[in-house]
Parts: C-alpha cells; sequence; structure tokens
C-alpha cells in the first residue's frame, strides 16, 4: 500500500450508472485551480511531515465554496492527461514550447508535483468524478462533455477555469457560461455572450475562438498573424463573420487593407493548421462517468487516511459540509 497517497484503501466503485438525465453540471478545469492555489496559498502550509499541502487545500476550499454558492447537483473534476498533446506539436512545433524549456519537460513546479495525485486520491475518496483522457488536455475534456450536455439539451452547464481558451464554450442557447476568476475564485467573472461582446468585440464563443487562432497566444506557444491583434481580429470578425469568411475575403483580395491583405497572406501556413490547435476536443474519447454530486464521503475510511497523513482536517470538513447542504 501507498501510505503517502492512501490509493489502495480505495476499493473500485462498481453498479453506479451515468447519470444522464441530470442537470446543472459543473466543469472544474482542475489543474488550473490547483496551480491557482499553489501560487496563492503560502507554502507554510504543510502536511505533519513537512511537505507542502497549499494546493490540495486551496483545492479543496475551492470546491467548497463552489458547491454552496453554486449548488450543482452534477461535479466533474477534469483531468490534464497530457498537458502538451503530440498531435498539437506535430502542427505547431512552438506551441507549449518555452514552458518544455523553463521547466526541464515537466509543467509542474517540484513542491505541486507530489501534490497532485493527493488531489486525485482524495477527490476519488469524496466521491467527486475525475477524469482525463490520453493524448488531450482537460480543455478537451470539458470540451467534450459540454458538447454531449448540448446535444442532449441538457442546461445549465458552468465551467471553472482560470484559462481564457474556454471562453470559446459559451453558448447562452445552450446555457453554457464561464466562471472566469479574474479577481478571485469567491468574485468571478460571469463570461456569457454578453461579457465576450463587452470585453473582446465577439459576440459568440465561436468567434472568440477565430479570434484566438488570429491573435495568437504567447503563453501557449501561438504566434498568431504577425500584425493582426485582439482589436484587428474582432474588427475582421465583425466584418466577415467568421475566420473562414475572413479567409475567403484574403483570397478574393477584397475589402482588406493591403496591409492586412498582407499579413493574413503571409501567415497562410499558420492559419491552415492553428484552427484545430486552437479549437478544444469535442469528441474525445471520455468515458461514460458517475458525476452525481456525493452527499457524503464515498470512501470515509481512505478519506480519514488522507486526511491524517497530509493535515486536511479542516479543508475536508468544509468540503462535507458543503456536500451534505
Amino acid at each position: 500500500m501507498d501510505n503517502a497517497v492512501g490509493r489502495a484503501q480505495i476499493p473500485p466503485r462498481v453498479g453506479v450508472p451515468w447519470h444522464a438525465d441530470a442537470v446543472s453540471l459543473l466543469l472544474l478545469d482542475t489543474a488550473s485551480l490547483y496551480f491557482r492555489a499553489f501560487y496563492g496559498v503560502p507554502d507554510s502550509l504543510r502536511s505533519p511531515r513537512g511537505e507542502p499541502v497549499n494546493a490540495i487545500r486551496g483545492l479543496l476550499d475551492t470546491i467548497a465554496f463552489l458547491v454552496t454558492e453554486h449548488r450543482p447537483t452534477r461535479l466533474v473534476a477534469c483531468w490534464d492527461d497530457d498537458w502538451r498533446p503530440q498531435w498539437r506539436v506535430d502542427l505547431i512545433p512552438s506551441y507549449k514550447a518555452h514552458r518544455v524549456a523553463e521547466s526541464g519537460g515537466e509543467d509542474v513546479p517540484a513542491d505541486l508535483a507530489p501534490q497532485v495525485p493527493v488531489i486525485a486520491s482524495v477527490l476519488e475518496a469524496i466521491g467527486v468524478a475525475r477524469v482525463g483522457v490520453p493524448g488531450f488536455e482537460a480543455d478537451d475534456v470539458i470540451g467534450t462533455l459540454v458538447a454531449r450536455e448540448v446535444a442532449a439539451g441538457r442546461r445549465p452547464t458552468s465551467i471553472m477555469t482560470g484559462d481564457r481558451d474556454l471562453f470559446q464554450l459559451v453558448d447562452d442557447d445552450a446555457g453554457v457560461r464561464v466562471l472566469y476568476p479574474a479577481r478571485g475564485v469567491r468574485d468571478p467573472d460571469v463570461v456569457d455572450q454578453a461579457r465576450l461582446a463587452e470585453k473582446y468585440g465577439v459576440p459568440t464563443g465561436d468567434a472568440y475562438a477565430d479570434m484566438a487562432v488570429l491573435r495568437g497566444d504567447p503563453s501557449d506557444g501561438l504566434p498568431g498573424v504577425v500584425g493582426i491583434g485582439e482589436k484587428t481580429a474582432a474588427g475582421l470578425l465583425a466584418r466577415f463573420g467568421t475566420l473562414d469568411g475572413v479567409l475567403a475575403a484574403r483570397d478574393a483580395g477584397f475589402g482588406l487593407t493591403p496591409a492586412q491583405q498582407r499579413r493574413l497572406t503571409e501567415g497562410a501556413d499558420y492559419l491552415r493548421v492553428a484552427p484545430a490547435v486552437v479549437r478544444v476536443a469535442r469528441d474525445a474519447p471520455v468515458p461514460d462517468l458517475d458525476d452525481a454530486l456525493p452527499q457524503a464521503a464515498a470512501f470515509p475510511e481512505a478519506l480519514q487516511h488522507l486526511s491524517e497523513r497530509w493535515g486536511l482536517r479542516s479543508s475536508l470538513t468544509r468540503v462535507l459540509a458543503a456536500l451534505a447542504r
């Protein structure tokens, strides 16, 4: 048995149906939230053996708050099984390349890395659904789960993330919104189509994705079209409707300034592959799962072991109290 994590204490869950008719789904971009906790919660929070637990406790406190504040009936912790999928790198080699150079190939700081498997075990012991897919990022898991909700006509769906890439999933008609913690988890921006129009000048999530292709994102190693920034991209989409419309205008030599025509032509190779990289997958092989919000710990003995081993009593008390409500 791995005493550091305690996973072997948790028996497999069997015979649990997938709640296909449940409503009010909250999707967590888990890595985004535990990174935020790691950098925002003091590392003076330590286990009884002296290991840092700031990311674990910060994430648990976030979940307790979200469950209390938003009262979802279903909850999924979406996981990065692959933070830099090879198929995206094959299309754009610079995709997240700077993170590889800065971190020696890992995307998790040394003091955070040991906390991640503990987070996974704690979520499992509580009974929170957690899912990732090899070869896909958490964004793709979220995109796929949202697509399934929309296809089934279930609503509303909220996505808690610090990643603006997921703004592309916003859809008022389908009841999909993003909670973006610009001022912190307790006071997030509620990103709907009105917010996209106000902040970025684009009317829909799909248009946000098109704008993101044109603009690029240095934090993800996406160069964008040189000379086409956010405002120019939004203006082009307002004029031509979609990225395809912009490219059709480029190919026809119609409606663009000479500089825009030149820049879009010079960026043709990038524009051929960037949409597949920027847009989240909607059809990743995400398994069916029991995503009903637990009302009590699924595996209380395992949770007690984890609580004592890692010094999580106060944070787990808050989570369990939130679930019991």
